[in-house]
């Protein structure tokens, strides 16, 4: 099989031949039609986050090399272990990447995604930049049944992460506003599902002109460039002095604190984004706004289950594609690492 793997944090991915891995017990091998490239991938690249100061997490341990990214995957059932039942030669499914050790409390309460031992498709794991995955449980393969190919697989990262953030601000949102901060992948992923989560009003925000009219396309009552403090006014005195909530697609300095500025009292931030930086507050603000400021990460089985059901009740609208042959996997992940991409990347095995 062929996998494009970095052999050095930072380095170009390049094209490795290896045998396809053998299966077992529960194993499932997946022959690959597609996987997203999400912008996780970049960080795991290259070997790091930044935690804001100049201090950086390093995340190179534990990850043999050369090593496969890709954790947005859709492809066929190719090969199954002995004691697999619910799945069949020639079956098409999703792989749900966030595993856990599947033996901690964590994970026997539903949260697997959140182990503290992960072993995460294309994260902890190797992935899908390749034409082959092992995955390691069927339990993990869902029916995507007549969605495209290729978004599908977006559904399993972007469409979680939004999804798990969005069901965080559902109670604080609903019959109120709701700020979309950051409409790139995961944003507009955001976007095409939000009427299905909440009727609140939902307005958008990002530095780039472009990327605004992107989440206004995407159905927004109105978009807004944070850096702008006459717009700040504008939504403050639009929203009759914050909203009720807001989810933070990015993740930096900037966007934590325009998140944290214009929520109204009793109002929620929900950090997704990955891009990295310090953050800082007055505590007092805390309760005399009656804020909550809370992160997310991903989505549980469950919750890639009721998304799944979302998708094929034709619930969710349509996303940005930027469709490419898998073997365009290194220009895309840098293409994605310097602000390149509008919308989805999705690389696809022929």
């Amino acid at each position: 099989m062929k996998s494009y793997q970095f052999e050095e944090y930072g380095a170009d991915l390049v094209c490795n031949e290896m045998e396809p891995p053998k299966v077992s017990g529960k194993q499932v091998l997946l022959k690959i039609s597609a996987c997203g490239v999400c912008h996780s991938d970049v960080h795991l690249w290259e070997g790091y986050f930044d935690m804001g100061g100049g201090n950086k997490l390093d995340i190179t341990g534990g990850r043999k090399l050369p090593f496969t990214l890709g954790h947005e995957i859709v492809g066929e059932v190719v090969a199954i272990g002995d004691d697999v039942t619910d799945c069949k030669i020639g079956d098409r499914r999703v792989a749900y990447p966030w595993i856990g050790c599947e033996q901690c409390s964590i994970c026997k309460s539903g949260n697997g995604h959140l182990c503290n031992r992960p072993q995460a498709l294309g994260v902890d794991v190797d992935g899908g930049y390749s034409d082959h995955v092992l995955v390691p449980n069927e339990k993990y393969l869902l029916d995507y049944g007549n969605l495209p190919t290729e978004l599908a697989c977006t559904y399993t990262c972007s469409g979680l992460t939004a999804y798990g953030a969005l069901k965080k601000v559902q109670r604080r949102a609903e019959n109120g506003t709701l700020m979309i901060i950051g409409c790139g992948g995961v944003g507009l992923a955001a976007m095409s599902m939000v009427k299905s989560v909440t009727n609140a009003k939902i307005y958008v925000a990002d530095i780039d002109p472009e990327k605004r009219q992107l989440g206004l396309a995407a159905g927004a009552e109105k978009a807004f460039d944070p850096s702008d403090r006459a717009q700040f006014k504008e939504l403050m005195a639009l929203t009759n002095g914050g909203v009720n909530a807001a989810i933070d697609f990015v993740g930096a300095e900037s966007s934590a604190k325009f998140g944290t500025s214009i929520l109204a009292k009793g109002g929620k931030l929900v950090i997704v984004g990955l891009f990295g930086g310090g953050f800082s507050m007055p505590v007092p603000l805390f309760p005399m706004k009656a804020i909550a400021v809370e992160g997310s990460f991903v989505g549980s089985l469950q919750e890639m289950n009721e998304l799944l059901d979302l998708a094929k009740a034709g619930k969710l609208q349509g996303l940005k594609l930027d469709q490419r042959p898998m073997s365009e996997a290194d220009a895309a992940l840098k293409d994605l690492a310097n602000g390149r991409v509008m919308g989805r990347v999705v690389l696809q095995n022929s």
